[in-house]
């Protein structure tokens, strides 16, 4: 090969090598985070009326993606934060499906359409059967507590390999507000209490047990808590807003698993949970709490044990806990403390910081691998709540996100940007190493040719 052949073929490969380096910035721009704000569809209240709506298919970002985090909050006509004293956030949860492409339940808000042939419901990897199958879910803690999925981690979701034929992609919206203007008994009528409802029966026509006093079941859709007399009945006009963050989905993101373990968790499985009496299931996601005078205390503690069945490195821990709640407290099988999520009470009148409710939840972002489960292993769920009154309907759900543990070597392969996943560097840094060589060589070479071409020294000659 001649020089200039030589000269040639290094020039080609410096310009490959920075045209690749030119390509992953480009790659980069696409690895930023994303953010879009959406709005459910309205929903109407008046003075002691309950919303408790599904809407299917609802606007939300398309693609193979990895999500970062889902906020949200109850929002009026104008825009404005609707506080908590005036209509209560129970919940909201979003769930995913597969649904057919031909399907025509877009936007259906009927309880009934989860059984339809049309959908396959894609639930996290929780072991509540036929029930809390959700990928997120906050109440009234919604606007003070963090889902921020941390780097170098994300939700995985819309992978086109795992959608079957003829099938799309598709999110459900459930929102479960309670008017709370006017009422005769504002906490009594959050805690869902079936005497200031009047319901002895559930949405399905069920007669309830006579020893339930209070929960979901009495406070079901359309239903109507107590107002004072006099109280005028003002409909308003309210939507739940939501922001989503995410990102493109690139091989560097580490993807984790969803799990919402309940404190209520008895181990007892149906054998077709979707036709099981909600009553009955092995999560009954609720339960009641005895004044101290009938307990001795006046702090009500209830654990339960459960088995994760996959481990890895625990990244994001919180609980979910309505008024009166003290905290709650995940442990591994040798009593170490995986996470502890203690409640916010506000002590004012603003949205978020509205006096005696739950305003947010503390959350736990271990440093990657140091908090690790293994396969199988039996945990234990600890929830408190205040227990110097009764209360019903009270909730120990405790939401956690665990990752496959990853080499160290492989993590080192990261480094953080403020408000963006960690970029894996490998490829960028090595293209600019690889360039940085080639000049090198380049100029090397040029000097030792220009250096042959002088007239070579001639040698001394000792006599």
């Amino acid at each position: 090969m001649s020089r200039n052949q030589l000269w040639l073929l290094l020039l080609l490969v410096l310009l490959s090598c920075i045209a690749d380096s030119v390509s992953t910035m480009n790659q980069q721009k696409d690895r930023s985070i994303k953010s879009a704000v959406f709005l459910s569809p309205p929903f109407f209240l008046h003075p002691g009326s309950v919303a408790n709506k599904f809407y299917f298919n609802i606007p939300f970002p398309k693609g193979h993606i990895a999500l970062k985090s889902f906020d949200a909050e109850v929002i009026d006509e104008n825009g404005i934060p609707v506080p908590l004293h005036e209509t209560y956030l129970h919940h909201w949860i979003i769930e995913r499906y597969y649904g057919r492409k031909e399907s025509l339940a877009d936007g259906n808000s009927e309880l009934k359409a989860f059984n339809h042939s049309n959908f396959i419901w894609m639930r996290n990897a929780g072991i509540c059967k036929g029930t809390l199958g959700q990928y997120y879910g906050l109440g009234s803690e919604t606007r003070r507590t963090s889902t921020w999925v941390p780097d170098p981690y994300g939700i995985e979701v819309g992978n086109p390999e795992k959608i079957p034929d003829g099938y799309k992609e598709k999110w459900l919206l459930n929102v479960h507000a309670i008017d709370t203007r006017g009422v005769e008994d504002r906490f009594g009528c959050t805690e869902c209490k079936c005497s200031l409802y009047n319901v002895t029966m559930d949405e399905f026509g069920r007669a309830l047990p006579k020893d339930y006093d209070g929960g979901l079941h009495c406070c079901y859709d359309q239903t109507q808590c107590q107002v004072r007399a006099g109280i005028q009945n003002v409909s308003r006009i309210l939507y739940l807003k939501y922001t989503v963050k995410w990102l493109n989905w690139v091989e560097n993101i580490i993807p984790v698993k969803i799990y919402i373990f309940d404190v209520t968790y008895s181990g007892e499985h149906s054998v077709d949970p979707s036709k099981e009496n909600p009553l009955n299931l092995s999560c009954k996601v609720e339960y009641e709490i005895k004044s101290c005078k009938d307990n001795g205390g006046c702090v009500d503690t209830k654990r339960t044990q459960l088995v994760i069945p996959t481990g890895g490195d625990i990244v994001y821990g919180v609980a979910h806990q309505h008024s009166a709640g003290l905290g709650a407290t995940l442990y591994g099988q040798d009593g170490r403390v995986l996470c502890t999520s203690n409640p916010t009470y506000g002590d004012g009148e603003e949205a978020g910081n509205e006096a005696g409710y739950i305003v947010g939840m503390s959350t736990c972002y271990p440093k990657p691998g140091s908090v690790q489960v293994v396969d199988g292993e039996m945990l234990t769920l600890e929830s408190n709540y205040s227990s110097n009154q009764a209360h019903t309907g009270v909730m120990g759900l405790f939401y956690v996100l665990v990752a496959e543990a990853v080499p160290k070597s492989k993590t080192m392969l990261f480094l953080s940007f403020p408000g963006s996943l960690d970029l894996g560097l490998t490829k960028h840094t090595w293209s600019f190493v690889l360039a940085g060589g080639m000049l090198t060589a380049i100029f090397g070479i040029s000097y030792l040719c220009k250096r042959g071409r002088r007239k070579p020294y001639q040698p001394l000659v000792l006599t």
